[in-house]
């Protein structure tokens, strides 16, 4: 059975390391948009609409430590920019390239599959980027969980060495959807475990997917990034879909900030990205402002808990 984390927050240190690699940047004192235990990021989804280089001006003006990258929007990945100049272009403005999102269906692996994991760990480790993202299968075919499992296992062993000889991590994302193939975090982790495999894979925990799938526990241990979202629509869990999906504040009925604080109690350090798939989010005219408001409410609400 899910264990509950754990209550209780306790301070820890002002600055989170790195996924993979490069050790840790210096802190920005006075930054908004860090806790005494968190740092934030953007992930790009959030300003879709922005290029690769306003994403990291409005990340740098933030104050955040790092930005995910997408290969799923609009236009060419850094809006056709050399990979290795896009390293450059993140380094001179201190933001850390935390990923490259995403490989779809990675747990329904095919030689295909395998050959875009492998480019997509080379761009990554061109431009700095400390890992890359794997997506579910999330089409609803029903399958026996003995055959998921032994799909999940066999595709992270697939995915492991090339991972391993590009030197970034992968970050396993279950999806809380009905109709995902791995919903759950602990069937991801029982996977990594049995294969030693947690130095090269770590978990997303996506505030969103975790109230979808009503799974108690959060495995801070396994944590590669935090994904956050809020959403303020009334439907059922159920109904719920990414459009629903905008920043965090008073009104969030997904819970991110509880999560967060549940993470931080069981030792999460690590970096936390706001990722909105709203319109009405893409929509605003100022999205970095709006984001910098989002970083400064979960700030504030976490604080509070830890008072």
């Amino acid at each position: 059975m899910p264990r509950r984390a754990a209550g209780g927050v306790e301070p820890r240190s002002r600055r989170s390391g790195p996924i993979a690699g490069g050790g840790p940047r210096p802190a920005r004192h006075g930054s908004s948009a860090e806790t005494a235990s968190i740092t934030f990021a953007i992930n790009h989804m959030t300003m879709a609409r922005s290029s690769f280089a306003t994403l990291l001006r409005a990340a740098d003006e933030a104050s955040c430590a790092a930005v995910e990258v997408r290969t799923d929007l609009d236009g060419p990945l850094f809006d056709g920019m050399n990979v290795a100049s896009a390293g450059v272009l993140a380094r001179e403005r201190g933001v850390r390239i935390l990923a490259l999102a995403e490989i779809s269906a990675f747990n329904d692996l095919t030689a295909d599959r395998l050959d875009a994991t492998e480019r997509l760990a080379r761009t990554a480790a061109g431009c700095g980027a400390e890992a890359i993202v794997l997506v579910p299968r999330n089409d609803g075919r029903a399958t026996s969980s003995a055959s998921r499992a032994r799909d999940l296992r066999f595709a992270l062993a697939e995915i492991r060495p090339v991972l391993e000889a590009h030197g970034v991590k992968g970050l396993v994302e279950p999806l809380g959807f009905d109709t995902s193939s791995l919903r759950f975090k602990a069937d991801a982790v029982e996977a990594i475990d049995s294969l030693a495999a947690e130095g090269t894979f770590r978990l997303i925990h996506d505030t969103f997917h975790h109230h979808l799938a009503a799974e108690d526990t959060c495995f801070a241990s396994h944590t590669g990034i935090v994904h956050v979202s809020g959403v303020v629509s009334t439907r059922p869990a159920a109904r719920l879909v990414d459009a629903d999906r905008g920043l965090v504040d008073d009104d969030d009925r997904l819970g991110s900030v509880g999560q967060l604080d549940a993470l931080v109690q069981g030792g999460y350090t690590g970096p936390v990205s706001i990722e909105a798939f709203a319109p009405s989010v893409h929509a605003l005219s100022d999205p970095g402002a709006a984001v910098r408001g989002s970083f400064d409410h979960i700030a504030a609400a976490l604080a509070a808990l830890a008072a």
